[in-house]
């Protein structure tokens, strides 16, 4: 993905990796009683590795610190982040991509409460399920979010001016739409399969999503334990059957050579109009215009019922801040924290990230692409992208890609479940 322009304003055993985490031991409570030093400025590590946006928080750091002098800021994006918590020296503040990986470090107590604070009773309401399905630690909000990116269907609006179609509302009229572009010569959806990321997160998740309530299957796969298979009231073999057969039918609208083509491949082929549409979020849309600024970008959500009021967008939490008990310096971590959730500069983040806002205050989206989709943001018709809440140990990308190269859904969803027990089974074995 893109680098952003600068802002507008100036393997571990499970037993090892636990011991360092602090859940055994009182190390880490201890180390978080130490303040600030009592002389010079107060020096914190801020852990945000997220590579299109590096350059930008280097900015926001010099901002920072040409507005106070009490606290200094060093920007760490190389690190191993399990090996610093392992080794007792987590970073201050972290700004990271809220999904499973994370939620280990929420489930097993390590990071602060930061309820306390103001700018956590900033944040949009209806946010709160979509963390609290990811990772919850009791009497405690352990993480701020910080940047929501809602992705959806791109279309050439163009293209769909000439061949005289709109936007679908339900199922059949997205089948019909997909029938009315290949009879007119038209590619219906731009794929790249080479890059199993973009099927999990496209094909996949919004098939998924716009048929199951992501939030509430996957609260009722964390209740039942290692218990899922065949004869568990949830499953994948049981309710993701027909969202990925239908993800079969949109891989049949894809381009002859999907197979072969990667993420890059397709902002290059979508920018040049070799088809309607392409199953991206907004990251693309950088990409996108590279090739063709002048390209004129729509997007809707994909419908997955016969009921227009059933569709949703998919979004995720892409950025999220959260503070260690572990750290020695939380106050100072706390005050970089609060200027980052600054109004004018998490605004101008999301406005540059083309992100939504997560906060009660925050400033609407203008980008023409995404104002399509403002709607459903502030009715709260979104959903948890499916592939953001199954660990990265389970390899999803490679089985979505696998059901998109041709391989029977039910064999690789029944996997799906054996990986999910194995892996609640581990998590549930006492030290």
């Amino acid at each position: 993905m893109p680098s952003l322009p600068p802002p507008a304003a100036p393997g571990l055993t499970r037993r090892s990796f636990l011991q360092g985490l602090g859940v055994a031991g009182a190390t880490l409570a201890l180390s978080s009683c130490a303040g600030r030093s009592g002389s010079g400025p107060t020096e914190i590590t801020f852990f945000q590795s997220k590579p299109e946006v590096i350059g930008y928080f280097d900015q926001l750091i010099e901002q920072f610190h040409s507005e106070q002098s009490a606290v200094r800021v060093r920007h760490d994006a190389t690190s191993n982040l399990a090996g610093s918590f392992v080794r007792e020296s987590p970073p201050d503040l972290g700004c990271l991509n809220y999904n499973f990986e994370i939620s280990r470090y929420v489930e097993r107590g390590v990071l602060s409460d930061l309820g306390d604070m103001p700018e956590a009773g900033r944040v949009l309401e209806d946010l709160q399920p979509l963390i609290d399905v990811t990772a919850t630690y009791p009497g405690r909000t352990s993480v701020i979010p910080y940047s929501l990116m809602a992705a959806a269907v791109l279309y050439n609006r163009e293209i769909f001016a000439q061949q005289g179609v709109q936007p679908p509302t339900t199922w059949s009229e997205f089948v019909t739409l997909c029938e009315t572009l290949t009879a007119a010569g038209v590619t219906p959806i731009y794929s790249t399969f080479r890059d199993p990321w973009t099927i999990a997160q496209g094909h996949f998740d919004y098939s998924v999503g716009g048929l199951l309530d992501t939030t509430e299957f996957f609260t009722e796969l964390k209740e039942q334990g290692d218990d899922v298979g065949p004869g568990s009231p949830v499953a994948f073999q049981k309710q993701f059957v027909e969202p990925v057969e239908r993800m079969t039918q949109l891989v049949g609208w894809s381009n002859r050579d999907a197979a072969s083509r990667g993420y890059g491949d397709g902002n290059l082929a979508f920018a040049n109009g070799e088809a309607a549409m392409y199953l991206q979020g907004p990251w693309a849309l950088t990409e996108i215009a590279k090739t063709n600024p002048e390209l004129d970008v729509g997007a809707f959500p994909l419908p997955m019922t016969e009921d227009p009021d059933d569709r949703k967008v998919r979004v995720n939490i892409d950025l999220a801040l959260w503070i260690p008990e572990g750290s020695r310096k939380k106050e100072a971590a706390r005050e970089f924290l609060a200027f980052l959730m600054r109004p004018d500069v998490i605004d101008a983040y999301n406005a540059q990230a083309l992100g939504f806002g997560v906060t009660e205050e925050a400033a609407p989206v203008t980008n023409s692409t995404l104002v399509e989709l403002k709607e459903y943001y502030d009715r709260a018709a979104f959903y948890l992208g499916a592939s953001q809440l199954i660990p990265q140990s389970i390899p999803l990308q490679n089985y979505a890609q696998s059901i998109a190269t041709g391989a029977d859904p039910l064999p690789v969803l029944r996997t799906l479940d054996a990986d999910w027990s194995r892996l609640a089974f581990r998590s549930s074995v006492p030290e």
